[in-house]
C-alpha cells in the first residue's frame, strides 16, 4: 500500500494530499530513510513522522484499503513519541 494512502486510512494524517505534501517535504521516514508518497509499505515497517515540535514513531500492524474510525487505530501502534525543543 502507498505511504500517503496508508497515512490517510489509518488517520495518522487527515487528508491524502496533506500526507503527500508532507512526505515530499522529507518529513516522513520509513525504517530510517526518507520516503516518497508512493513508497510501498509492509507490515512491520516503522514510520517516523516529524510534526513541527513533535516526532512520532509508529509500527505498521495491518494494511487495509479502508477502515472505520474505530478500526483505524488498530492499523498501527505508537512506538515512541517525543517533543523537540
Amino acid at each position: 500500500m502507498r505511504l500517503d494512502k496508508y497515512l490517510k486510512v489509518s488517520r495518522l494524517i487527515k487528508r491524502r494530499t496533506l500526507a503527500k505534501d508532507v512526505s515530499e517535504a522529507g518529513k516522513i521516514e520509513v525504517n530510517g530513510k526518507v520516503a516518497k508518497p508512493a513508497h510501498a509499505l509492509k507490515v512491520g515497517d516503522i514510520i517516523t513522522l516529524h510534526f513541527g515540535s513533535r516526532i512520532v514513531k509508529a509500527r505498521v500492524l495491518r494494511l487495509e484499503d479502508s477502515a472505520r474510525k474505530a478500526d483505524a487505530a488498530l492499523m498501527y501502534e505508537i512506538v515512541e513519541e517525543a517533543k523537540v525543543l
